[in-house]
């Protein structure tokens, strides 16, 4: 089934905003800011930096990565209006911020415009990844830094044991919402093949038992795309979205996620 994410500007306005809500409430999730923080912390950026986030969705990064000390200036590009909107709006009147529709494939900037790029669980929704790194390789100035997180989204689990009917709710979301649930693990090789030099790699677990509202939104849009390609009846979608707020209110609710960031850098032009 194709990603709903790879032609998002496609989908009607309605599906677009529940999708935006979805992003801010991740992004909202304690366990997703200290992950970001941590990938942002090994991003070195020089006085005045410009940096660059490819798939901004509504914002979030953009809006933590404007903080971040010595940024000047972040772009955030999307192909989805209805994200961009929302983006706009949540960045108020921050005036180092700015965002436009636009493809990671095919950036509009000119060469070495920026000091820092940034894909946040983005690259797995892209048909053609390597594409967006060969872009983001020629936007960075020499010496300027990748900086690249994603889901290990073959991890996804909110089993509790073998045949569990809310994995079949999962694999659903792997199969509607996700280009390459496999994308992660070529990322060294991808990277380093598009001229990359890699600096580090971090693993970063995400574990909801308690108050699981994100994992429970992925059943959700699991037992959804179930009920659409006609897998299961209406009665079944709603009684698997049932079980897993049963399990949650029970306190036997287990969902789990791994997630891997790098931090490359694009080497000195020769002679330098």
């Amino acid at each position: 089934m194709p990603d709903v994410y790879a032609t998002i500007a496609d989908l009607d306005t309605p599906t677009q905003e529940r999708l935006a809500g979805i992003l801010e409430l991740r992004a909202a999730d304690r366990q997703q800011r200290a992950m970001l923080e941590s990938v942002l912390s090994e991003v070195r950026f020089p006085s005045g930096a410009r940096a660059l986030e490819i798939g901004c969705g509504t914002g979030p990064v953009t809006r933590a990565l404007g903080g971040r000390p010595g940024v000047a200036e972040v772009v955030g590009i999307d192909p989805s209006p209805v994200f961009l909107a929302q983006a706009r709006e949540l960045a108020g009147e921050a005036p180092n911020l700015s965002y436009e529709q636009g493809d990671g494939r095919s950036l509009r900037f000119a060469d070495a415009e920026f000091d820092a790029v940034v894909l946040h669980t983005t690259l797995c929704h892209i048909p053609q990844p390597e594409l967006v790194l060969a872009e983001a390789h020629r936007v960075l100035r020499p010496e300027g830094t990748l900086a690249v997180c994603d889901g290990d989204y073959a991890t996804i689990t909110v089993a509790l044991g073998d045949h569990d009917p809310l994995q079949n709710c999962i694999e659903a979301v792997k199969a509607a919402f996700l280009h390459d649930p496999w994308l992660v693990r070529r990322l060294p090789d991808l990277m380093g093949s598009t001229g990359f030099e890699l600096e580090s790699s971090r693993s970063h677990g995400y574990l909801q038992t308690s108050d699981p509202e994100y994992l429970l939104t992925l059943v959700d849009r699991g037992a959804d795309a179930l009920l659409a390609w006609g897998r299961v009846g209406p009665d079944l979608a709603a009684s698997l979205k049932a079980e897993a707020r049963r399990r949650a209110g029970a306190g036997q609710f287990y969902g789990f996620i791994g997630f891997a960031s790098f931090i490359a850098r694009k080497p000195p032009q020769e002679g330098r």
